[in-house]
């Protein structure tokens, strides 16, 4: 069983591969995707799960399927079934007795994550309900803690960080006026999600079963996945949220050039509707922008105004981004996370771009408010330095060493620390705020800038 896991995990690709989108898109027909393993049945299996016909299919990882047609030759069958029992247990076990959970809980949360005991049922419950009936929770959720006002408040912070990356994209002293114009268009053509979804998913029809808390779980999955499957050969619904009202967590979804904060996000520490405009350019705003750059990072500048993949930059210019970036790389490589572990600054690349960008569209939008709308200091604070102590406390995090380790190998963002320090180091007007000088920690020789 060891072997077949080793086999096919070699076989894979890794995350810093799965960065660029030409390493995952290998669109080939039917034909040619039964090429690559012809032991397996994939009549029978396409027809199990109930996919409509097709011609052809994007294969992300081709090598895979090869690997495993050499594996369904040389590999028992017995040694198979041990594989496909394990995984099937794997996948369930936080969902079955409390054997099973806590032997889940005790490897992949304890042993690879640091956490010193499992979420309070109640937590759990809840987020496996989310997770199955998401536009039934976000509803509810809608309605008791989110309100109009909000969702017409941050629609309109994230309107001036468009205006305001508008702005600096047409003033780009090294980007030529052919990609510029692409860049503006595909900026104008940003869809905005914010709170809620207009139409909600229609979830009446999955059988929820008092008691059967299992069964529950796998006929939610198969109603999504048979959901899921309804959208082979259709047209991309440029409408659907990826996200639901009450998830906390914001996204730019490049195939569809759509930017979603729901509902869930929009609450302290990241939005506070009582809170003045210096707190929510610093929290919010700051995480708007890092969505919006995700739109010009490493990814995101290979998808069109449309989400297409398409190549819509000139070579002097690609080559230009892919200097500045290197700049990000070195300074963030030199950061340590755990026992002499140095950060990845190719793995944490675009969320490095888009956390450095993200903050500075935040700041000089929220100058263009005060400019109009002068705000004085509090609390012995100039709007300046509590709009950078308002980024700061969005990420504090205490990461165990563990998750430290974990995350050097796997996680394309930069520990929180380094969200924050790694970023103002990079910006004069972070030193200029604060008074740092020449030699301070947070005063670097050469500063990075893409956007």
């Amino acid at each position: 069983m060891l072997e077949i896991e080793r086999a096919l995990a070699k076989s894979s690709i890794g995350p810093l591969a799965r960065l660029d989108p030409a390493n995952l898109d290998h669109k080939m027909s039917r034909h040619e995707m039964i090429a690559l393993a012809p032991s397996f049945a994939w009549d029978e299996y396409f027809g199990a799960i109930g996919a409509p016909p097709f011609a052809s299919v994007n294969v992300r990882v081709p090598g895979f399927l090869s690997r495993l047609e050499l594996l369904l030759k040389s590999a028992s069958l017995d040694a198979w079934k041990s594989y496909l029992r394990f995984h099937l247990v794997s996948a369930w076990a936080s969902y079955l007795s409390s054997a099973f959970v806590n032997e889940d809980f005790d490897f992949n949360e304890k042993t690879l994550g640091g956490a010193q005991e499992p979420a309070p049922r109640w937590k759990r419950c809840v987020e496996f309900t989310e997770s199955r009936l998401g536009d039934a929770v976000g509803q509810l959720y809608v309605k008791t803690a989110f309100s109009a006002r909000g969702k017409k408040e941050v629609l309109g912070i994230v309107r001036a960080l468009v205006e305001v990356l508008a702005e600096e994209i047409t003033e780009l002293p090294w980007m030529t006026e052919a990609t510029r114009q692409e860049a503006l268009d595909k900026l104008h053509a940003l869809r905005e999600n914010i709170g809620y979804p207009e139409r909600w998913r229609d979830d009446s029809r999955l059988n929820i079963a008092r008691g059967d808390f299992v069964g529950n779980e796998r006929r939610g999955w198969l109603f999504d996945f048979r959901r899921r499957l309804l959208k082979i050969g259709k047209p991309v619904d440029r409408d659907e949220w990826k996200l639901s009202a009450a998830t906390v967590n914001g996204t730019y979804t490049p195939w569809l050039n759509s930017l979603t904060f729901p509902a869930g996000i929009l609450q302290p520490p990241f939005y506070d509707e009582g809170a003045d405009v210096i707190v929510k350019y610093g929290a919010i705003g700051t995480i708007i922008g890092h969505d919006l750059t995700h739109g010009f990072d490493g990814l995101g500048r290979q998808f069109d105004a449309m989400g297409n993949l398409r190549d819509w930059w000139t070579a002097r210019d690609a080559r230009e981004f892919k200097k500045r970036s290197r700049c990000f790389v070195r300074v963030y490589s030199d950061f340590t996370l755990v026992d002499g572990i140095a950060l990845n600054g190719r793995l944490t690349l675009d969320e490095n771009i888009a956390d450095n960008g993200g903050l500075r569209i935040a700041y000089l939008a929220l100058k263009d408010l005060l400019r109009r709308e002068p705000v004085a200091p509090a609390g012995g604070f100039t709007p300046e330095q509590r709009f950078f102590l308002a980024n700061a406390q969005v990420w504090c995090a205490n990461v165990s060493d563990e998750q430290a380790r974990l995350w050097s190998q796997n996680d394309g963002h930069s520990l929180p620390q380094y969200r924050v320090n790694g970023v103002v180091s990079n910006m004069p007007e972070f030193q200029s705020a604060f008074g740092c000088k020449e030699g301070d920690p947070m005063v670097r020789e050469k500063v990075c800038r893409i956007w």
